[in-house]
């Protein structure tokens, strides 16, 4: 079953640790967004193969974004 990586906030992201295949575990820092100068990592919900990753650096999202998918 998938399990979408959701943004927590809006802002612009900073650093993205994961690629498409690549297996995860649970909490596992997936990535990295800064929003008002402060830097908020991003967990990976459950353990996996990161099937899509739908952001890349530089990227603004908004709240509840979806930023990957783990299967």
């Amino acid at each position: 079953m998938a399990q979408e990586i959701l943004a927590p906030l809006a802002g612009k992201v900073f650093k993205v640790y994961i690629s498409v295949g690549e297996k995860v575990e649970e909490d596992d820092e997936a990535i990295i967004i800064e929003a008002m100068k402060m830097e908020t990592p991003v967990f990976a919900p459950c353990s996996g193969t990161v099937k899509e990753v739908k952001v890349k650096e530089g990227d603004t999202v908004e709240e509840d974004d979806v930023l990957g998918v783990i299967e």
